[in-house]
């Protein structure tokens, strides 16, 4: 890589997306931006470089963005957030939302679905309580494409055995050929949407709970705050907040405080919302 190009990508990226890349973050940039270069009939990352340089090419920009922010998921990951919300979460929103029987869920950086679709499945395995409640989830990501197969609902044999117990499995998807495709039912449970974590966040409207993990920790630290903030302005007082568990609001922002006890777990900071260890 030339002098100056990781420079000129890293800056183009963090502009596009809020994602910091370090120094030695120089292979990460290779590995996912030759496929691109080839995409588009160009000799390697010089010829990309000098592309986006000379011309103002809006799809390739995207394409960069999204083959450098697109990142692996898998159902259930990190269980614990998802027996926190079942056993936690739920019962607190059936027992604070009965005035108007509905909540809805934020899945911010939702990827390829796997973490809403996991939201979803826990709801559906809940139904008996929930009967005649609305509930709402919204999964975003910046990168349209891994939205698409979101939306599809349809995963490899390799990808549901990660994380995937085979009853729910065998419960909710329908074999496709050698792939698994999530029934009709649980897809209509979740609105995918392409959105960017640094545009306006308003449009999107309140939720009840924001599932926002292993995506700040690509920011640096004025945009984790700024990002954050906007999070807050779209919660209640008992609004509750995951990141993930190598992530924190310590020193970032005064908006939110931890759930004592639950690692990960947050709520705003004017809330005295506790759960039970």
């Amino acid at each position: 890589m030339r002098p100056g190009d990781f420079e000129y990508l890293s800056t183009l990226v963090k502009g596009q997306s809020g994602l910091v890349l370090t120094e030695d973050k120089g292979y990460l940039l290779e590995s996912r931006l030759l496929p691109v270069a080839r995409k588009r009939g160009l000799k390697g990352l010089e010829e990309l470089v000098d592309t986006l340089k000379h011309h103002e090419d809006k799809q390739l920009i995207n394409d960069v963005t999204e083959a450098m922010t697109t990142n692996e998921s898998f159902f259930f990951r990190d269980i614990k957030p998802f027996d926190l919300f079942r056993n936690h979460v739920l019962p607190h929103l059936l027992k604070n939302r009965t005035d108007r029987k509905s909540f809805r869920i934020w899945c911010a950086a939702a990827s390829s679905g796997q973490e809403p679709y996991s939201l979803a499945m826990t709801i559906k395995e809940e139904a008996a309580k929930l009967a005649s409640w609305k509930t709402e989830i919204v999964g975003t990501d910046i990168s349209k494409e891994i939205l698409e197969k979101a939306k599809a609902g349809l995963y490899s044999q390799f990808e549901v055995q990660r994380g995937l117990p085979i009853q729910l499995l065998l419960k909710y998807f329908q074999k496709q050929d050698d792939m698994w495709q999530a029934d009709a039912a649980l897809r209509a449970m979740i609105q995918f949407r392409e959105y960017n974590l640094l545009a306006n966040l308003m449009p999107l409207g309140k939720f009840d709970v924001v599932f926002c993990r292993n995506v700040l920790i690509y920011f640096d630290q004025e945009t984790k705050g700024k990002v954050l903030d906007q999070i807050a302005s779209l919660m209640p007082d008992d609004g509750i907040l995951f990141l993930g568990g190598a992530e924190t609001v310590l020193g970032i922002t005064e908006m939110f405080k931890p759930i004592t006890g639950h690692r990960g777990v947050y709520c705003k900071s004017t809330s005295s919302l506790t759960f039970s260890t």
